[in-house]
């Protein structure tokens, strides 16, 4: 099942599009967007919160930054969605498909050909998989995006329906909850020592007790285990250890 993201400034277009796509059993979820900035900002969202895009349906004629160049942004990002180009200009063809898109409609949309989009599509979307080590976060620092590589993590703290990631070059603050980075880091050896704090296995030094206490060496960081979680991080770092010493 498809998650895509439809783009247009034509309110009328956009809802239509908007219609068509969800009337389409093969697509699960439909989220629209009446400008390229906008979408560029829920694009970065869902990635910064896990959430999986698999395809993005939009214009290329747009006030601002038009529908070429939000694709040439799109296209840097690590494993992007897939471009469809949906537009009443046929003069661009050329450059949308040599930005490697799906496919290139004309309007007025006709229901059986953006079937055929979607068909494309599906056939060409990377199945949702595990994130591994090359997991990245996007992170909104004053208007630019930095990615954060999952393996740069040391721990991370839940701030609210926030989480702050550290790192050796400093701290980053994502929307997400710290439950959801956990299911997604997880795999990568990410282990949960206090109700709010997650911990990367690879950069725990050392663990030792102090003064009834259970701390581990994070990076240049100590942290505390909770006793509710002693026994599990114990156990969970020596395996880790242990297999990797293997």
């Amino acid at each position: 099942m498809l998650r895509v993201l439809a783009v247009d400034d034509e309110v009328p277009a956009l809802e239509e599009l908007a219609y068509l796509l969800r009337q389409d059993p093969r697509v699960e979820h439909v989220i629209t967007a009446a400008d390229a900035v906008s979408a560029l900002q829920d694009l970065v969202q869902m990635l910064g919160a896990g959430e999986r895009l698999d395809g993005v349906f939009l214009d290329v004629r747009m006030p601002g930054l038009d529908g070429l160049d939000l694709a040439r942004l799109i296209g840097g990002f690590p494993s992007p969605p897939r471009m469809v180009f949906v537009t009443a200009h046929d003069d661009c063809a050329v450059q949308a498909f040599e930005l490697e898109a799906v496919d290139y409609l004309l309007k007025p949309v006709r229901a059986e050909r953006l079937a055929e989009a979607v068909r494309r599509l599906e056939a060409v979307a990377a199945p949702a998989a595990e994130q591994g080590p090359d997991d990245v976060i996007p992170v909104e620092l004053g208007g630019r995006t930095r990615f954060v590589p999952q393996q740069a993590v040391w721990f991370a703290v839940a701030k609210g329906d926030y989480v702050r990631l550290h790192t050796v070059d400093g701290s980053y603050l994502i929307r997400m909850s710290l439950a959801a980075l956990e299911r997604r880091w997880a795999p990568a050896g990410f282990i949960r020592v206090h109700r709010s704090t997650l911990v990367s296995a690879r950069h725990v030094s050392e663990l030792r007790f102090e003064g009834g206490r259970v701390l581990l060496t994070v990076g240049t960081e100590t942290l505390t285990v909770s006793r509710r979680h002693t026994r599990q991080v114990r156990e969970q770092l020596v395996r880790q250890h242990r297999g990797t010493i293997s």
